[in-house]
């Protein structure tokens, strides 16, 4: 059973640093590509950052410079570092891992950028 677990969302305010992390489990994560999308009310899904096998990493250009994904196959675990946040960051942020016609989602862990 494959199952893609976030964690690290929450409440910060604006300019401030979370972390997310995605641990996967039934999976070879080694040979996944790793993304984090995430959608906000009433909005569509949009890829935030992803990362290949290989370690290439591509960003949304609204993250760039701000968000650093990463990933530690030992742990299978893909990270999710976010900097100086924005209240337009507020969405629920998900894991996505995909290799060939294989994908996953996790459950999505929620991001409130306010004061």
């Amino acid at each position: 059973q494959v199952q893609l677990v976030e964690s690290g969302g929450g409440l910060v305010q604006p300019g401030g640093s979370l972390k997310l992390s995605c641990a996967a489990s039934g999976i070879i994560f080694s040979i996944f590509s790793m993304a984090w999308y995430r959608q906000a009310p009433g909005q569509e899904r949009e890829l935030v950052a992803r990362i290949t096998s290989g370690g290439n990493v591509n960003y949304a250009d609204s993250v760039k410079g701000r968000f650093t994904i990463s990933r530690d196959n030992a742990k299978r675990t893909v990270y999710l570092q976010m900097n100086s946040l924005k209240p337009e960051d507020m969405a629920v942020y998900y894991c996505y891992a995909v290799s060939g016609p294989r994908n996953y989602w996790g459950q999505g862990t929620q991001v409130t950028v306010s004061s």
